[in-house]
């Protein structure tokens, strides 16, 4: 059987900021010369918004500059930051607020919005359809299409494929989408963007990626406790000092808070649960007051690009660029990427418009390769320089003497330090061996604060087609049992969000290693921090995972 083949200017993959705010550039440029653009947006959730989870507070300057009257157009905007504050958890019943003059400058959120990322991304693929841009839901690209060592295009995922690889009935075959260029904005941790990079050699001069994996609640609450636009940040407990992560509560506009929760990726103990540290994190008196007589009405977990400047890598191969966290553009000091997504997708767009201009696959490539010229001279570039110590400090001081070393080079240096730090170990070589670190005693989950893992994946609106292929591949499938178990007490069964991992004893019968596929939140966590990097996620049929609503 042949693909179907389909033909464009461009084609986009991913319907996050980035892909969508690189679609209604591209939209506006086309109409700014009276054509229509050849521009297709692929995008594997059911729907736009599907797979989109971020905290969220927004810094609009990025979206100010594609759309200067994104007011009056009605963007989603939630509600303006009234206040905040930073408060450092001592303990389980203790805690304090830290005085604004300590708070490191890129903490602060005068100016920004609470708000729902996936709403704002609706809101862009309308805009990007009104500028004429096909915006395709429900198709995994899965492949990359090369031809004469040059991405010329995406191949799409197959549908009605079964479990042992025969075709169901009413089985389709994916399609090529081919294309004169390719921009790759799948989010942290793409399944192309990883081959992109491998292909073409992208991270030779880089640090490895790092990264975070990312909780977030949403709770309806008592009204009386709502205060729209306040936001809290939390570091310390229930993290040790070691341990890279915090909390963050967000007052959106209606009676609703976002509660999230990030841990770093390069934690050591193999026994540090993420979740459980979230489900717990909630107790704490400064948060579970908010919460009280309040109900849980959404769950999502997702991996965070944390690396900043020095982890990223080459932006641009013939045929393609990287934008957004599918890069690493991500500012951990701020907890924000979102800007910098829609800001690349904006710079990346405007170089292939003007590549498109010219005749030879060579010319464009060679014009398509001032694509990271136009990143370093923008205020991305500067952006991330200034705060390009904060997660190398703290992956080598620890949280107390790595926050000292941010608020000296934010505040004092106004990020002009004289060094830059590096982090050469990538989060899954991190690991100490189980028996060799404590191992931890976390509570029942109440049903009330926390919960358990099943409950969570349901208010995630989380579904796959039961009958086909799995899309977490174990290059071996002997390493769970036979090395992970006895090193590191296999982490999979910690470290995943959704219970995807289960080690299974009984007995007189040696442990099962089991894949529960079907309970994936696409977070990509697996294929992040397994410390034998045995686990690759690939694209399920399109479609598939979670649904979110107003994440």
């Amino acid at each position: 059987m042949s693909r179907e083949s389909v033909e464009f200017d461009v084609v986009i993959v991913g319907a996050g900021p980035a892909g969508l705010a690189a679609a209604c550039r591209l939209g506006q440029l086309a109409r700014a010369e009276n054509r229509e653009p050849s521009v297709c947006v692929v995008e594997k959730g059911a729907a736009v918004g599907a797979h989109i989870v971020s905290g969220a507070v927004l810094e609009p300057r990025a979206l100010a500059e594609l759309f200067p009257d994104y007011v009056a157009r009605g963007a989603p905007l939630g509600a303006p930051v009234a206040a905040e504050r930073l408060d450092w958890l001592r303990s389980a019943d203790s805690g304090f607020a830290v005085p604004p003059m300590l708070v490191p400058r890129l903490l602060r959120n005068h100016g920004n919005r609470v708000l729902s990322l996936g709403d704002l991304c609706v809101w862009l693929a309308a805009q990007a359809e009104a500028l004429g841009v096909s915006v395709l839901p429900g198709y995994a690209a899965t492949d990359l299409l090369i031809d004469d060592g040059r991405v010329a295009g995406v191949v799409t995922g197959d549908f009605g494929v079964a479990r042992d690889g025969s075709h169901k009935p009413g089985f389709q075959l994916g399609n090529e989408l081919r294309a004169r260029c390719v921009v790759l904005a799948e989010g942290c941790r793409g399944s192309l963007g990883r081959r992109f990079e491998q292909r073409f050699g992208l991270r030779a001069d880089s640090d490895p990626p790092h990264y975070g994996l990312g909780f977030k609640e949403i709770w309806e609450i008592d009204p009386k406790l709502h205060r729209p636009g306040d936001v809290v940040h939390t570091f310390g407990w229930p993290l040790d000092a070691a341990t890279e992560g915090g909390g963050f509560l967000y007052h959106a506009a209606e009676p609703r808070v976002y509660v999230g929760f990030v841990v770093s990726l390069g934690y050591a103990n193999p026994h540090l649960d993420p979740f459980a540290e979230f489900q717990r994190w909630k107790t704490h008196p400064r948060i579970r007051h908010v919460l009280a007589r309040g109900k849980r009405v959404a769950y999502g977990a997702r991996a965070i690009a944390k690396g900043g400047l020095q982890s990223l890598p080459k932006l641009v191969a013939p045929g393609a660029v990287l934008v957004g966290c599918d890069a690493g553009f991500l500012n951990g000091a701020k907890i924000k990427g979102s800007h910098l997504a829609m800001k690349t997708g904006s710079l990346a767009a405007e170089t292939i418009h003007a590549a498109l201009r010219l005749e030879s696959p060579d010319q464009r490539d060679a014009e398509l390769a001032l694509y990271p010229k136009r990143v370093r001279e923008s205020w991305v570039w500067s952006e991330l320089h200034a705060a390009r110590n904060f997660g190398p400090g703290i992956a080598k001081l620890g949280t107390k003497l790595g926050g000292a070393l941010a608020f000296v080079e934010q505040n004092l240096l106004r990020g002009h330090a004289p060094y830059t730090l590096r982090n050469r170990v990538p989060d899954h070589a991190r690991l100490a061996r189980a028996d060799a670190a404590p191992k931890i005693a976390y509570p029942k989950p109440d049903g009330v604060l926390a919960f358990d893992r099943p409950s969570s994946v349901f208010e995630s609106s989380t579904a796959h087609e039961e009958d086909q292929p799995s899309h977490l591949k174990l290059a071996d499938s002997r390493v769970p049992i036979a090395s992970n178990l006895p090193l590191y007490d296999e982490p999979a069964q910690r470290y995943c969000p959704a219970g995807v991992y289960e080690v299974v004893t009984a007995p007189g019968r040696a442990p099962d290693f089991r894949v529960h596929a079907q309970n994936c939140v696409h977070c990509k966590t697996c294929d992040i921090k397994d410390p034998a990097q045995n686990i690759t996620w690939v694209p399920p049929e399109g479609g598939g995972g979670p649904n979110y609503g107003g994440m």
